[in-house]
């Protein structure tokens, strides 16, 4: 969750995403579990937004103190909107997980992990971003091969 703070600064570089062992090690399954919370991280970024609208004051006077906000009309078409879904995180009744196979996060980013590396299909790049690239590292080893053109003078 250390994310979160440069996320809410403006950072735009969240670093160490399925690193385990300081950098050491790597783990597909750490790296699904990190791109859940880099999920959830964007998802508060967006923020609430509060206007005439979503505050629904009618509503809170139609409700009233102590009242079922959950049955009201507004409350189902604003919260669909706002909630939080997640692949790898269990929200169901412990009853219903258990039933489930009582799968823990881990389990369950190792299953996906597996199935991405079985069965994902790769989408080709468009032709103009292939040559695009293709121009970048180009460029790259010009710029590499005049630097070391460069340094064999100076010797």
């Amino acid at each position: 969750m250390t994310s979160m703070l440069p996320a809410l600064t403006g950072s735009n570089v969240i670093y160490g995403m399925g690193m385990l062992e300081m950098g050491m090690t790597m783990s597909y399954e750490q790296l699904l579990i990190d791109q859940e919370i880099v999920h959830m991280t964007r998802r508060i970024l967006q923020g609430i937004p509060v206007n005439k609208e979503t505050i629904a004051l009618d509503v809170i006077k139609a409700v009233g103190p102590c009242g079922n906000y959950l049955s009201q009309r507004h409350t189902l078409k604003y919260m669909r909107k706002e909630l939080s879904t997640t692949n790898l995180i269990n929200r169901k009744m412990r009853d219903n997980w258990e039933n489930a196979g009582s799968k823990d996060m881990v389990a369950v980013a190792r299953e996906k992990a597996i199935d991405i590396l079985e069965n994902y299909k790769v989408t080709p790049l468009p032709d103009d971003v292939k040559k695009k690239i293709h121009d970048i590292v180009e460029e790259g080893e010009a710029e590499v091969k005049e630097l070391a053109e460069f340094e064999a003078k100076q010797k």
